[in-house]
């Protein structure tokens, strides 16, 4: 059964750094697209940045709210995937989940696309 355990996050002040990570455990393949979702309360989960690798070549997507300010990177052969933000804002506070698909995802955006969650990690940025 393939788990997404995930790590990191926690509270920061504004304009701070964290990084999150997400490990598929109990998994017999690899996965193609490893992304990162966030919901704040009272809003809907929306996509904040994912990775693909295909034949060598890697590609990634972000959110333009995060775009400049978080970098996702990850290692496709131990189905690890990290997201590094800085320059962290109050907006940015949220409950963050991981999600993987063993499918190479032409769009990494949807969410239902994506057949593996974490159980979320909570990011706080305090003013």
């Amino acid at each position: 059964q393939v788990q997404l355990v995930e790590s990191g996050g926690g509270l920061v002040q504004a304009g701070g750094s964290l990084r999150v990570s997400c490990e598929a455990s109990g998994s017999t393949f690899t996965m193609t697209t490893m992304g990162w979702f966030r919901q704040a309360p009272g809003k809907e989960r929306e996509f904040v940045a994912a990775i693909r690798w295909n034949q060598g070549d890697t590609a990634t997507d972000y959110n333009d709210a995060v775009k400049g300010r978080f970098t996702v990177s990850g290692d496709s052969a131990k189905n690890t995937v990290s997201l590094q933000m800085v320059s962290l804002s109050p907006e940015d506070t949220a409950v963050y989940y991981c999600a993987a698909d063993r499918l190479f995802l032409p769009y990494m955006r949807p969410a239902p696309l994506y057949d593996y969650w974490g159980q979320g990690t909570q990011v706080t940025v305090s003013s």
